[in-house]
């Protein structure tokens, strides 16, 4: 009898599995944070090391290497930075040691705010406002109603 009643709660188990659907689409609605943070960058490059004869080309170049550099350190904050470290040792003696940094990431909707000399270096200051970035990112991922449901 025990057979018979564990199979009978096996079939039912298995039609009432078999009635429910998972084929149904389902509407996601993207909801604005609260507050939109700002982040702040600041890129340094020098003068007088920029690979150019003339003095007009050493600035236009320092101001695109801070500019450079200031977007990197964008990318630190918002994406974060991976870093990989290798020892070897012999003799319980360290022989190497090496370690470096990688950042990747896609900044968009980051403005300059200063780019200016200072000395012998060029500054550039950046500034990345999340409400600007959540704005682009809605609008080119508009969201979507439904015009038609289609059951299975």
């Amino acid at each position: 009898m025990n057979k018979l009643v564990v199979l009978l709660v096996s079939l039912l188990a298995i039609s009432i599995s078999g009635c429910a659907s998972n084929d149904k689409y389902v509407q996601w609605e993207t909801e604005a944070p609260d507050q939109f943070p700002k982040l702040t960058a600041i890129g340094y490059a020098p003068l007088a090391t920029q690979p150019a004869k003339e003095q007009s080309h050493k600035v236009l170049m320092a101001m695109q290497a801070s500019k450079i550099a200031a977007y990197r350190e964008l990318a630190e904050q918002v994406y974060g930075q991976q870093i990989d470290a290798h020892s070897q040792m012999s003799d319980w003696m360290l022989n190497n040691e090496t370690v470096s940094a990688n950042v990747s990431g896609m900044i968009k909707g980051a403005k300059v705010v200063k780019s200016y000399p200072a000395g012998d270096m060029y500054v550039t200051e950046l500034e990345l406002d999340f409400a600007q970035v959540w704005d682009l990112y809605q609008q080119q991922n508009r969201p979507r109603r439904v015009k038609e449901v289609t059951y299975f």
